[in-house]
């Protein structure tokens, strides 16, 4: 990202995940996969994306993710993931987000919280 970061700033990214995207994942992991819903695991994996290539963008370090999950994604559903800035720390260089997971049909999935170190992205704290 190449403008300033500030409270409230937001980005999303959708995706369509097959049921042969959680059998890759459990192939890759060894873990049991589901047959019926989304691994968390790729669900999480939609905010990392958000957070390593957009917002705060390439650069940054994961700390912390917090994520409740409140219902099953069905694989072939068209899952929005969020990632908003809520708080930053300019003197540490720590960025605050809340993350959100919603179905096309605007069911939350999932919400929680991730902690950033965006040190290294250039022109971050403008």
């Amino acid at each position: 990202m190449n403008s300033a970061l500030a409270t409230g700033q937001a980005v999303e990214t959708s995706r369509i995940f097959a049921r042969t995207d959680g059998d890759d994942l459990t192939r890759l992991s060894g873990a049991p996969g589901s047959t019926h819903a989304v691994p968390e695991a790729l669900i999480n994996g939609m905010f990392s994306y958000l957070l390593g290539v957009d917002l705060p963008g390439q650069g940054t370090n994961y700390l912390k993710q917090e994520t409740e999950f409140l219902g099953d994604a069905a694989y072939g559903e068209e899952l929005t993931a969020r990632v908003e800035i809520t708080r930053l720390r300019p003197d540490k260089h720590l960025v605050d987000l809340e993350t959100t997971c919603r179905s096309e049909n605007g069911r939350l999935i999932a919400r929680g919280r991730a902690l950033v170190l965006a040190r290294d992205v250039a022109g971050a704290w403008g």
